[in-house]
């Protein structure tokens, strides 16, 4: 027999270009869990994502037939010279798809199919005439038959014969579907107060807002050929002309119908839809989605009369198991579950504990890691499209675990993304199982804990952008924590400088918001100090959101409108009359999104080309430089730079345009200068390069010294925005905010530091503290402790979350949060603190 060679222990990745990684080496440690760690936009998810999991999935994929590769989303070829040892990779993204309304905690989580079979097989059948009996094994035999005896029971008190319930039928979104809402639990009803746009419109200038849909713009001609009055304010019509409007015939009308190319039709027969119809069969026929979106404004959805939002036939409800009905069970938090299995048990015979403690095998190895990962006050009846992108990526993750892979890679971006400091190692011990079970795991994380705790850890930067792409360290974390070059050292060696900016004292004058009801928030009140950094702590389903995204921001944007309060919230003393929510998602859907042209730098550039003499002399207006109009784009990509090939059997290939080699204008646009620069040359340079560029311009000038300020001089002019980090859009987004005085204004950020380095934090503090200079109140909901320890003032929710949570914690400044000893925020807090003591 011949000698097997060793198996490779290492990842090779040689000649990384992806993005901005700069022709990088690095061999990533395979049967570990490695950390990659760096500055927000410094090329960490483009080794992660671009390269490991890009070239391991197309790799796996490439093994499957065409036809199946075809039926697949298959990624193109990374820009890497090479990679070896590379397993077949999976992937959970820092931004999972919402899921669908049919998508639930139970469904996604797979607890559900355990859930469902427990209710089948050691439930308690109900017969037709009412008599309950069981639980008894003779269910589960029957259950296990063939034919027309599958199921057949006999009730033991009145001698019916009836078929039991088997585990498909309380699924609902299969056979246990309620018949009136299909398993969503809830109807759709027109809401007829949104077919009329505007009385004082007429219907030839769009009174009717379902006659603006796709295909019914032609309604008003059509009901002027009926005798209806178009070019008169509706609400000066008629009766029965408003009667014909919304409720009028769908029949034909005889008239002149012009096309939108022109083109006129004599004497043609057009079918009339009134203001409810033009809806309806919008909805029946529109495939597109954007389409769908607009129909779903006509709507409004309440809960299913028949199923009371349980999605489930009514008659399914009357079998229990451990004293509940399936309903009942999928309303508990996943946390209280472990006493329902133990009721269930304790009502079951001797006889069947066999079969018991098999499916509850199963429950117990689905729940574990939910529970591992902080989901314990999720409930099982949680719509998924409610769903944090944190929460949505644990489930993953604990549905991955349960899956018992070997040899697999997996890639995980930012996995401690509203994760409680709390629940930390319960995500760690996470990792470890993966790796136990024979896999090698990759995770970009900015969590000091989480990078601490790899077993490898591989570093690039130096910075962003241009400046980063490098690698700049690679060892174990206590190798790292000795490492001069290394950014995350200081932090795990304790020598870093955790406080960014000057903490404040609370004495300036308050917010006051009541809450009486709304989810697990009961008759909370609480006061916020204006002029101030305010952290809202605590666990997931603590209420943060609650409190402050559901009921603080919409009271006051309400106030400001003269309209009533929303209504949970019983008290409002505030002065605030605006309201800027800044997040991390990203800017723009397209490249034609770029840094210059989201600030009003792309504006001025225009402004300033059209009055230079070849342009005058031309007669070109500003909008023949931008390359979003067909006087300056580029007429064979559009002003995009590039063009998209159809391969047919391969993946879509995009290649740079051949007649503007991706420089986006027409070659007689670029042709104008401006002190030697044409507009491609200013949309190339960086903001730094810029800055001397335009001394002499104020207005371009201080929109570039705003993009210094707030550490993006590295972006170019011309750089795509929905390419850019999480902490650069976030930072991009405040810009606009950053000249002028903010007194009356609350900046709310919901998880800031999602994709933040602890040096970036830092960044965010100072740009924060510019907000709070020029009288702005800031609130941020947030996990991180290097953001935690900067504010003015904490208020902390809890305990734990769910209905564990809703309760005001404690609130106070971070001297006397670590003091505080009943909060878990406080424990995690101080934990960290004291690493950081000298």
């Amino acid at each position: 027999m011949e000698k097997i060679e060793k198996l490779p222990q290492q990842i090779e990745v040689r000649g990384g270009k992806v993005h901005n990684l700069k022709n990088i080496d690095i061999d990533i440690p395979l049967h570990q869990f490695v950390a990659i760690s760096g500055l927000s936009g410094s090329g960490k998810s483009s080794l992660a994502m671009g390269i490991l999991y890009e070239e391991g999935l197309r790799r796996y994929l490439e093994a499957l037939s065409t036809y199946t590769r075809r039926r697949l989303k298959t990624g193109n070829k990374a820009n890497v010279e090479s990679v070896k040892h590379i397993p077949s990779a999976l992937a959970l993204c820092q931004r999972p798809a919402i899921p669908s309304e049919r998508a639930t905690v139970g469904t996604m989580s797979e607890l559900l199919n355990v859930i469902r079979l427990v209710f089948s097989r050691l439930g308690r059948p109900v017969c037709p005439n009412g008599h309950a009996f069981g639980p008894d094994l003779k269910v589960a035999q029957a259950m296990s038959k063939s034919g027309e005896e599958m199921g057949l029971l006999t009730c033991p008190t009145c001698g019916v014969e009836f078929y039991a319930y088997g585990a498909e039928d309380f699924a609902f979104n299969s056979t246990g579907a309620c018949e009136t809402c299909q398993g969503t639990g809830n109807v759709r009803q027109l809401d007829e107060s949104k077919l009329i746009a505007d009385e004082e419109l007429s219907l030839a200038d769009g009174a009717v807002a379902s006659w603006r849909l796709p295909g019914r713009n032609f309604m008003p001609s059509v009901a002027e050929q009926a005798g209806v009055r178009i070019n008169v304010p509706f609400k000066e019509l008629t009766a029965k002309e408003k009667d014909f409007v919304l409720n009028g015939p769908q029949k034909k009308f005889k008239m002149d119908f012009c096309t939108s190319t022109g083109r006129v039709f004599h004497d043609f027969n057009v079918l009339y839809e009134n203001a409810h119809q033009a809806v309806l069969e919008s909805a029946k026929t529109s495939k597109s989605e954007r389409a769908q979106k607009k129909i779903s404004e006509f709507f409004h959805y309440s809960t299913c009369p028949t199923c009371h939002g349980t999605r489930l036939k009514p008659e399914l409800l009357r079998q229990k198991a451990g004293g509940l009905n399936i309903a009942e069970v999928t309303e508990l938090s996943l946390h209280a579950l472990a006493e329902w299995k133990m009721q269930v048990l304790k009502t079951l015979p001797a006889e069947m504990d066999t079969m018991a403690q098999a499916i509850f095998a199963e429950f117990d190895d689905d729940l574990k890691p939910l529970l591992e990962l902080g989901l314990d006050y999720l409930t099982l009846a949680r719509n998924g499209n409610t769903l944090s992108t944190g929460e949505l990526q644990r489930i993953q993750l604990a549905r991955t675990l349960r899956t018992e892979t070997t040899g697999v890679l997996y890639v995980l971006d930012e996995p401690s993304i509203r994760l409680h400091p709390d629940n930390i190692n319960g995500l760690l011990n996470v990792f470890k199982q993966l790796v136990a079970q024979g896999n090698s795991l990759v995770v970009v994380d900015h969590n000091v804990d989480i990078v601490r705790a790899a077993d490898h850890i591989i570093e690039i930067g130096p910075g962003s952008g241009d400046n980063g792409g490098q690698i700049i360290a690679t060892g174990t974390p206590a190798q790292l924590a000795k490492n001069k070059n290394s950014l995350i050292g200081p932090y795990l060696n304790g020598t870093a400088e955790l406080i960014a900016r000057p903490i404040q004292p609370v004495d300036t004058a308050k917010i006051t918001i009541a809450v009486s009801e709304h989810y697990n928030l009961h008759d909370v009140k609480v006061d916020l100090p204006l002029n101030r950094l305010t952290a809202v702590t605590g666990f997931s389903g603590a209420g943060k959101t609650s409190l402050i995204l559901d009921s603080l921001v919409p009271a006051i944007k309400a106030k400001a409108k003269g309209e009533g309060l929303p209504a949970q919230v019983s008290e409002l003393d505030s002065p605030l009359k605006d309201v800027v929510s800044v997040d991390a998602s990203p800017i723009g859907k397209t490249t034609r999104s770029t840094t210059a042209t989201y600030t009003s730098i792309m504006d001025n550039l225009r402004k300033l080309f059209a009055k230079q003499p070849l342009a005058k002399e031309r007669h070109y207006t500003p909008s023949y430089f931008s390359y979003n109009n067909k006087q300056g784009g580029c007429p064979e990509c559009g002003g995009t730079g590039v063009v998209t090939l159809d391969v047919q059997y391969l993946p879509d290939m995009e290649q740079t345009c051949p007649l503007c080699a991706g420089k986006r204008f027409r070659p007689e646009i670029q042709a104008v200068k401006w002190n030697g620069y044409s507009i491609v040359d200013i949309l190339d340079m960086d903001v730094g390069q810029a800055l001397n560029v335009f001394k002499a311009e104020p207005k371009i000038l201080r929109e570039l010294e705003l993009l210094k300020e707030v550490g993006l001089s590295y972006l170019h002019l011309g750089e795509s925005t929905p390419s850019l980090s999480g902490g650069e859009a976030q930072r991009l987004k405040l810009v606009k905010h950053l000249d002028h005085k903010q007194e009356t204004t609350l900046f709310v950020f919901d998880e800031p530091t999602i994709g933040l380095h602890p040096l970036d934090v830092k960044v965010l503090l100072q740009v924060m503290q510019k907000l709070i200079d020029q009288g702005a109140t800031i609130i941020t909901i947030t996990h991180d402790l290097n953001l935690i320890v900067n504010a003015d003032y904490i208020l902390d929710l809890g305990p734990r979350g769910g209905k564990h949570g809703g309760k005001v914690v404690f609130s106070g400044t971070v001297s006397e949060l670590l003091a505080h000893p009943t909060s878990l925020t406080a424990k995690a807090l101080a934990k960290y603190w004291q690493r950081f003591e000298r």
